[in-house]
C-alpha cells in the first residue's frame, strides 16, 4: 500500500501537504482501518462457531452500534473540521478552545445515546428486529446490554482520535488503534473458545478495549506540547459561539449519518425476514466487504484534515487539487484490494462457520459490493467528505437523506421483497444508492457552491 501512495503522490511536493506530510498523515490510517476490519472479521469468525442465531444477533446489534458510532463520529468530524480550519488559519488558540469544547459535548451525547440504549433496550430491539426468531433476539439482547455501556469510551476515543488526525499525528491513534484491537480480539478468543461464553464472549472485550482506548485518549488530549490541547477549565466552561461552529457541521453531518445508519437497520429488518441463513450470509459478506474499502475509510479521515486546512487558508485551489490527488488514491487501491478479495474468496468464506446455503450466498454479495466499489465507492463517500470539510455540510446531508430513502430502502424493498430476490436485492438496492450519491456530488463539487461555506 505505500508503494501505491508514492506512485501517486509522486507529482506533489508543493503546497500545504508535501508527498512526505500526505503519506505519514494516510499510512498510519490505512493500517488503522486494516486493524478495525481485522478485529470485525475476526469477531464474525469467532461469533461463528456460538451458532448461526448468535452471529445473526451479533450483525443486528453491530447495525445498530453503526448508527449510534456515526452519530458520535459526526461530532468528532465536525469538531476535527474546525479545528483544521482554525490550524490553517494559524489560529491555535481558538483551536484550543474548540478542542475542550468537542469533549463536552462528546460526552454529554455518548452519555445520553448509552442511557437511551440501556433503559429502552428492548423497545429498541422490537421496533427494528422484531420479526426475528426468538434465539436470535435474545443475543442481540444481551451483546447491546453490554457494549452500550462502552458508548462514552468510544465517544472520547474518536474525538481525541479526531483531534490527533487534525494535528497530522496519525501514528498516535494507529498505536491506541491497535491496543485497542489486539484487547479485543485476544479477548474474543478467550471468552469464545476458551470460556464458551458466547455472545457474552465477543461483548465483554468490546467494552473492556474501548474503556482503555478511551482512558489513553483522555490523558493524551490533555498534554500542552501538542499543536492542539484540551483543558479541564474550557471542558467545564460553555462556550456558545464555539459550540455553534461544531453543531454547524456536526448537526448536519449527525442528521446525515445517523438517518443512512437508521436506513441500513431498517434494510436489515428486511433482510431479517429472508430467513436466518440469508441474515448470516448478509453478515459475513459485509464483514468481508469492508476490506475492499478499508483505504476509501482513511481517506475520508485524511480528508478532513487535509480539506479543512486548506479552507482555513482560504486556498481552494489546493483543496480542489487533494480532493482529486487523495480520490485517486482510493481509485487504486479499491481496485487492488477489491481484486484480491475476490481472488482469495473461497480461503477466505471457508473460516467462517457457515451452512452451504449462506456460504454460496455469500460469495454472491462479496461480488456484487465489491465490482460496484471499485466505480461508485470513492466518489459516494471521499467526494462528500471533502465538501463536508469545506463546510458545506448541508448540502451533503440532503443528498445523503434522499437518497437514503429513496434509493437505499425503496430499492431494497422493491427488489428484496416485491420481487423477491432477498438480500441480493438489498445488496442491488447499496448500489443505486451508491450512484445516485456520486452522481448528485459530482455535480456539486464541479459547480464550485461548496466554496462558499468556510465554517470559521
Amino acid at each position: 500500500m505505500n508503494t501505491v501512495l508514492k506512485q501517486t503522490l509522486q507529482n506533489n511536493n508543493t503546497g500545504l501537504f508535501s508527498n512526505k506530510a500526505l503519506r505519514q498523515l494516510i499510512i498510519p490510517l490505512v493500517i488503522e482501518q486494516v486493524l478495525v476490519i481485522l478485529v470485525g472479521v475476526a469477531d464474525t469468525m469467532m461469533v461463528s462457531y456460538a451458532g448461526e442465531a448468535a452471529m445473526s444477533g451479533v450483525s443486528l446489534i453491530d447495525m445498530y452500534a453503526f448508527m449510534i458510532i456515526t452519530i458520535m463520529a459526526a461530532v468528532s468530524t465536525g469538531g476535527a473540521i474546525i479545528v483544521s480550519q482554525y490550524l490553517g488559519n494559524k489560529d491555535n488558540r481558538n483551536a484550543n478552545l474548540s478542542a475542550s469544547q468537542l469533549i463536552t459535548v462528546t460526552v454529554l451525547v455518548s452519555t445520553g445515546l448509552m442511557a437511551i440504549s440501556m433503559i429502552l433496550h428492548r423497545e429498541i430491539l422490537n421496533l427494528f428486529f422484531g420479526s426475528v426468531e426468538p434465539d436470535v433476539m435474545q443475543a442481540a439482547d444481551r451483546y447491546l446490554l453490554i457494549t452500550a455501556i462502552s458508548f462514552p469510551f468510544l465517544g472520547i476515543y474518536d474525538s481525541g482520535a479526531a483531534l490527533y488526525r487534525s494535528m497530522e499525528k496519525t501514528n498516535i491513534t494507529m498505536y491506541v488503534s491497535l491496543l485497542m484491537n489486539v484487547i479485543n480480539i485476544v479477548g474474543n478468543a478467550i471468552g469464545i473458545f476458551v470460556l464458551k461464553s458466547g455472545v457474552a464472549g465477543v461483548a465483554i472485550p468490546t467494552l473492556v478495549s474501548r474503556i482503555a482506548a478511551g482512558i489513553i485518549m483522555t490523558m493524551l488530549v490533555f498534554r500542552k506540547s501538542n499543536t492542539v490541547y484540551i483543558s479541564i477549565r474550557e471542558i467545564f466552561s460553555w462556550k456558545s459561539d464555539y459550540i455553534k461552529r461544531i453543531l454547524s457541521i456536526a448537526i448536519p453531518n449527525g442528521i446525515e449519518n445517523g438517518l443512512f445508519a437508521l436506513g441500513r437497520i431498517l434494510v436489515l429488518s428486511i433482510t431479517a425476514l429472508f430467513g436466518t441463513t440469508q441474515l448470516a450470509a448478509n453478515s459475513a459478506a459485509l464483514s468481508i466487504s469492508q476490506i475492499a474499502i478499508l483505504v476509501v475509510n482513511a481517506v475520508n479521515l485524511a480528508m478532513v484534515t487535509v480539506v479543512g486546512q486548506c479552507v482555513g487558508a482560504e486556498d481552494y485551489s489546493q483543496a480542489s487539487m487533494y480532493i482529486k490527488k487523495l480520490m485517486k488514491i482510493s481509485y487504486i487501491a479499491t481496485f487492488i484490494l477489491s481484486a484480491g478479495v475476490c481472488i482469495l474468496l473461497p480461503f477466505i468464506l471457508s473460516l467462517y462457520k457457515l451452512s452451504f446455503e449462506a456460504y454460496h450466498l455469500s460469495f454472491i454479495l462479496v461480488f456484487i459490493h465489491n465490482i460496484a466499489a471499485v466505480i461508485l465507492h470513492p466518489l459516494s463517500f471521499n467526494l462528500p467528505n471533502g465538501l463536508r470539510a469545506a463546510g458545506d455540510a448541508k448540502y451533503t446531508m440532503y443528498v445523503g437523506i434522499c437518497s437514503m430513502i429513496i434509493f437505499r430502502l425503496g430499492v431494497a424493498l422493491l427488489f428484496g421483497i416485491v420481487m423477491q430476490l432477498g438480500v441480493i436485492g438489498v445488496f442491488i438496492a447499496m448500489v443505486a444508492d451508491w450512484t445516485a450519491r456520486s452522481v448528485l456530488f459530482v455535480i456539486r463539487y464541479i459547480s464550485g457552491k461548496w466554496k462558499n461555506y468556510r465554517a470559521i
